[in-house]
């Protein structure tokens, strides 16, 4: 098949929902399909059409930017003038997928959505105005057109169905689970930041606010000394987050490694003994990040909210902390690290349910019979 997918933002720009559509992207190329990408061109500096690892890029410029939402018309042109058998979109930011749902409908494509998560707009009065209005315009027109709608877990599964009556189906997010796995070497890692004899607490993510991470910076102030805080990515809520650091003078425990390439990445998972990811906001879908600390067979701490604490069974592959709580988070902290054959098992228990649920290549057969099956109805 020719597939298209259709995302707001593609790499340079790194976040779940692109890894996720790199991820599955090369998946459907290892298995004889023909993929191309649709997105935005949010810096002008990236080029429009681009060739990457056996697919190609196509870049838009949007109209404007609304809450981090870039406007682009033109995906719906391009959508119906190619041959495309199947576009499939991710939401959210939302816009991109509308476009790519209205070129479909023009030119009579099936057409798929991936709800990754409920759209939020940190703005108190503001925010929820806007979010009803595009649930009423763009979003139904965009769920209503869709012929299959993928949500990464039940709780979305059930938001969609309870705001939109949906036809919807989960599939959940994947990991690689050979370049994430428990025999990576930390020790390069462990070595260049002086971390060979302590407790290391990892969190792998954008700095921006939903991702809660004042409040695991706030939670080393109760957790033991010995224990150091790598915080790595970057984003536009670091300066504020240094600021916290310095106010609570723990700059010899918090260390901003800033982002880390792809390649890279699974050493500093395998250099943690526990990763903690604190969000505060239904934006944090499903916890990508988290599945590749357990695939790389390391206990975790994750927000008590609705998604990711689908993927962790409590007091199995790690603990639930309360959102928004400094003191909980250090106490689940605390409790893997002060002893050492729970954090083992939790990280053993960890690499078998990635193993047995997430692997990418039962993720993207899922995916593949939900495209065949949407061809073949559209033919009817």
């Amino acid at each position: 098949m020719r597939i298209a997918q259709v995302a707001p933002y593609f790499y340079p720009h790194i976040g779940g929902v692109e890894s996720h559509v790199m991820s599955l992207t090369q998946r459907l190329i290892e298995r004889g399909h023909e993929v191309e990408i649709i997105t935005t061109q949010h810096e002008k500096r990236l080029q429009r059409y681009e060739k990457m690892d056996g697919y190609v890029v196509h870049r838009f410029p949007s109209v404007f930017s609304l809450f981090s939402t870039p406007v682009t018309p033109s995906i719906s042109e391009h959508i119906k003038k190619s041959e495309y058998d199947v576009v499939h979109a991710h939401v959210p930011p939302p816009m991109s997928a509308y476009f790519a749902a209205k070129g479909c409908k023009v030119s009579k494509k099936p057409f798929v959505l991936t709800y990754h998560c409920d759209l939020e707009i940190p703005t108190p009065i503001l925010g929820p105005a806007v979010i009803d209005i595009y649930n009423a315009t763009f979003g139904k027109y965009t769920l209503s057109n869709s012929d299959r709608i993928i949500a990464t877990t039940e709780t979305y599964a059930a938001t969609s169905r309870s705001v939109w009556n949906t036809n919807t189906v989960v599939i959940p997010n994947a990991v690689d689970c050979k370049r994430f796995n428990p025999s990576v070497d930390a020790k390069n890692v462990r070595k260049r930041f002086g971390l060979e004899n302590v407790n290391v607490v990892l969190y792998v993510g954008r700095l921006v606010h939903h991702k809660g991470l004042e409040f695991l910076i706030e939670s080393a102030k109760y957790g033991d000394k010995n224990t150091k805080y790598l915080i790595v990515g970057d984003g536009p809520y670091r300066v504020k987050l240094e600021e916290i650091v310095r106010r609570l003078k723990i700059q010899n425990r918090i260390l901003f490694i800033g982002k880390v390439s792809n390649k890279d990445l699974p050493y500093y998972f395998s250099a943690c003994d526990v990763f903690v990811l604190p969000s505060v906001s239904r934006l944090e879908a499903f916890g990508l990040v988290a599945l590749e600390a357990m695939a790389t067979g390391k206990p975790v701490v994750v927000s008590n909210i609705p998604g990711v604490r689908e993927v962790i069974t409590e007091g199995v592959e790690g603990l639930h902390a309360e959102p928004m709580n400094a003191k909980d988070i250090a106490d689940k902290i605390k409790i893997i690290l002060n002893d050492k054959n729970l954090a083992k098992k939790m990280g053993s228990e960890g690499r078998k349910k990635v193993e047995e649920k997430f692997r990418w290549e039962m993720v993207a057969e899922k995916i593949e019979e939900v495209y065949e099956d949407v061809v073949r109805n559209k033919k009817r």
